[in-house]
């Protein structure tokens, strides 16, 4: 069990890294992550199938049709960049809790939509969500868990998120079948938003002064554990743009995980837009289509749960080498 001892506004505060030690906080920030893969998993299913019915989109128009997810994606591979150094000046929940704020227009855009660019000017508020939102759940599991369960402590952040993304498929489309497609993602989205935007502001605590308890132990050298190898090539304080380039292009094994994450991404896509359509017109249901799609959610979330503790593993292991 780590304690460390860190200045923030209140002056002097004892700081506890871990699970067990911080299981409510962990608790919640799961709970977090659950609802805001609630909020895209309403879309997966019903939007794509319903988008030539109620919008007039045609099915042979691929970029037509593929641009609300094209809206999502650039507005939240932005806004994850922008998050991070964001909430080292105004805090954690702070951001989550703009982002739930962002999430407000969403529902009353797809209800009203008059033309398939309120879906897509929507997305770009759901990008805003997700980027702020999911980033900070992520964040601030890293915040309060120890080095060597960082790996589980993801793994169950992405279990609660992807696992939610199928389970909302499910659920919207057995409500659209009953209430048709708007009215049915009206209402959950709105109780979606509601209950979220209250556990953070009830519930959630700031985690950066674990982070800064844990930075205060490296610099004074009474950090013990697992030590961070830090990047060379870097000042001391980069610059957004030095980390941009060098995550990006520079470091060779940064480089390669941003490529698994567009290859990722795409795949992604084309579940969300291509697959339901697809079934659809081969004759499934919308039911049916969301059992197929939501299996490949919660499927990708269970991963998670196997390979973030393995992660752990192959990262004391190296640790011990190294020492070797």
């Amino acid at each position: 069990m780590i304690e460390a001892s860190a200045r923030d506004g209140a002056g002097h505060a004892r700081y506890t890294q871990g699970i067990r030690a911080n299981l409510h906080q962990f608790v919640w920030q799961a709970v977090q992550v659950f609802f805001v893969g609630l909020l895209i998993g309403m879309e997966r299913t019903v939007l794509p199938v319903v988008a030539a019915r109620d919008f007039g989109v045609p099915r042979s128009s691929f970029l037509y049709l593929l641009a609300f997810v094209i809206s999502f994606g650039l507005v939240k591979g932005a806004l994850n960049f922008i998050a991070g150094r964001l909430s080292e000046r105004i805090g954690r929940k702070r951001v989550l809790v703009l982002g739930w704020v962002a999430a407000i227009p969403i529902p009353f855009l797809i209800y009203f939509a008059q033309s398939w660019w309120w879906i897509v000017a929507a997305n770009g508020f759901l990008g805003i969500n997700q980027g702020l939102a999911w980033s900070m759940t992520v964040t601030s599991k890293v915040d309060i868990t120890r080095p060597e369960q960082r790996g589980l402590a993801t793994g169950i952040n992405e279990f609660a998120g992807y696992a939610a993304v199928g389970l909302a498929g499910l659920v919207t489309a057995y409500l659209a079948e009953v209430y048709g497609p708007r009215l049915a993602l009206l209402g959950f989205a709105v109780v979606v938003i509601v209950f979220a935007l209250l556990t953070a502001l009830l519930f959630i605590r700031e985690t950066l002064p674990w982070a800064r308890a844990e930075r205060h132990r490296h610099t004074s050298g009474t950090h013990t554990g697992l030590r961070p190898r830090f990047a060379e090539g870097l000042p001391e304080h980069p610059t957004s743009r030095q980390v941009f380039g060098y995550v990006s292009f520079q470091h060779p094994t940064f480089s390669a995980l941003c490529q698994a994450g567009v290859a990722n991404k795409v795949a992604d896509t084309l579940l969300w837009v291509l697959l339901p359509l697809y079934l659809h017109a081969r004759g499934l249901s919308l039911v049916q289509v969301s059992w197929v799609t939501g299996i490949y959610g919660l499927s990708w979330g269970a991963s998670q749960l196997w390979t973030g503790p393995l992660s752990d593993r192959c990262r004391t292991a190296s640790a011990d080498a190294r020492q070797w």
